[in-house]
């Protein structure tokens, strides 16, 4: 298997281990032909993001034992399907990205220059 590369054109950094993420689940975005829903981007998310994905019917707040998830709050990492990032930038909800994280099949649906213009500054 050959290494994931984010789109910074470089090793693909790990986005969360607590929680774990991923499609994978293997605290990166990787991703590969089973996972569907591109979850390669890597987010730190925000209120805004998450009430937006509640109104849309995927609640991430609330966790869900049953399928060892423990639900998710503003300032934990999650590695986010390329649509629905897509989707909370349209809608002025984007959560924080995390470029070093993201892989390089997030930019087959979003452009560089929106991770860009929402990637983490520094010190967050």
């Amino acid at each position: 298997m050959e290494p994931s590369i984010n789109v910074l054109g470089t090793a693909l950094q790990p986005c969360s281990t607590r929680p774990v993420t991923g499609f994978y689940r293997n605290g990166c975005c990787d991703t590969g032909a089973e996972d569907r829903g591109s979850h390669t981007v890597c987010v730190i998310l925000t209120e805004e993001f998450l009430a937006m994905s509640r109104y849309l019917g995927n609640d991430l707040t609330t966790p869900r034992p049953e399928f060892g998830f423990p639900g998710l709050r503003a300032g934990q990492r999650w590695c986010l399907c390329a649509s629905r990032f897509l989707q909370a930038a349209q809608e002025f909800a984007a959560p924080v990205v995390v470029l070093a994280s993201t892989h390089k099949r997030a930019l087959d649906l979003v452009p560089l220059e929106l991770l860009q213009r929402h990637a983490e500054k520094d010190g967050e």
